[in-house]
């Protein structure tokens, strides 16, 4: 009997583990696709004097427009799935213990689904706001502003959004799994579901500022995509990253104050960053 029931609990410890597995290869997919395809130039990619360069091209077909919807949406998943990790990690910890319809799995999958879908609806807003730019002259071919007024605008308030009260309640709740799933755990698919849209609104209040950033550095810049994404996953992962966001939001409005002034001193013109990949 205790031979059986110690051959039972091995069968259900390789289950979880295999289980577990699963999710994480899931995540890592997902992942490594999204940024594959930015590399790839999602979509946006034109030659340009022998060279393969980011263009935002008119007019605004609908075709373009689902185009840089795609290029947004693939864009936030590549940047912020990494720092959501843990947090679908833990829920489908969670969702193994509670989850009577052996379906463990699926449920970590629509719940990161949720996740997305908010993010994507993020996408659908920074899309008008990119037709809007490009429509008032404000976004040079390779997607970034040309008014250094705007551009250390922006700068200035991410910087001082990283020390507002709502960027610090939004992070404490990307920092807890363990507070986010005692205070929102529903039960079910559809419970997974709205789990993974609250995550993610608080994800986007946490970090929508951030991503307002490309418009400065540029949509398609490599770089600087992959440079917000490290900052955001230090903010969430890291002990210090409480301080390393408000530590970035110094620099930010430094930074974005000598924009300005060099905006002052120089007239219109585009805005020149250290460096483009």
């Amino acid at each position: 009997m205790k031979r059986a029931r110690g051959r039972g609990n091995g069968l259900v410890e390789r289950a979880l583990r295999y289980d577990r597995l699963l999710v994480i290869a899931g995540v890592l997919a997902v992942i490594v696709l999204s940024w594959t395809y930015l590399l790839a130039g999602a979509g946006t990619m034109q030659e340009m004097d022998g060279m393969l360069m980011p263009m935002s091209s008119g007019p605004w077909t609908p075709g373009h427009a689902i185009v840089m919807l795609l290029m947004w949406t693939v864009m936030m998943a590549a940047m912020m799935l990494p720092s959501a990790a843990s947090m679908i990690l833990f829920y489908a910890a969670i969702a193994r213990g509670r989850d009577t319809s052996g379906m463990p799995t699926a449920r970590s999958g629509i719940f990161a689904a949720g996740y997305v879908a908010i993010w994507t609806a993020f996408s659908l807003a920074a899309v008008a706001l990119q037709y809007g730019m490009e429509r008032l002259a404000l976004l040079s071919p390779m997607m970034e502003t040309t008014s250094k007024t705007l551009a250390g605008g922006i700068l200035i308030a991410a910087g001082l959004y990283q020390w507002s009260p709502l960027k610090k309640t939004c992070l404490q709740s990307c920092r807890s799994p363990l507070e986010f799933v005692l205070s929102h755990w529903r039960s079910g698919a559809r419970g997974a579901f709205v789990m993974g849209v609250l995550h993610g609104v608080y994800c986007v209040g946490c970090c929508w500022m951030l991503m307002l950033l490309l418009f400065v550095g540029g949509i398609m810049n490599l770089g600087w995509i992959a440079g917000l994404a490290i900052l955001v996953l230090a903010e969430k992962l890291v002990p210090a990253g409480y301080w390393i966001g408000r530590g970035a939001g110094v620099l930010l409005i430094g930074w974005g104050i000598a924009t300005l002034l060099y905006a002052g001193a120089t007239g219109p013109g585009m805005l020149a960053l250290p460096f483009h990949l």
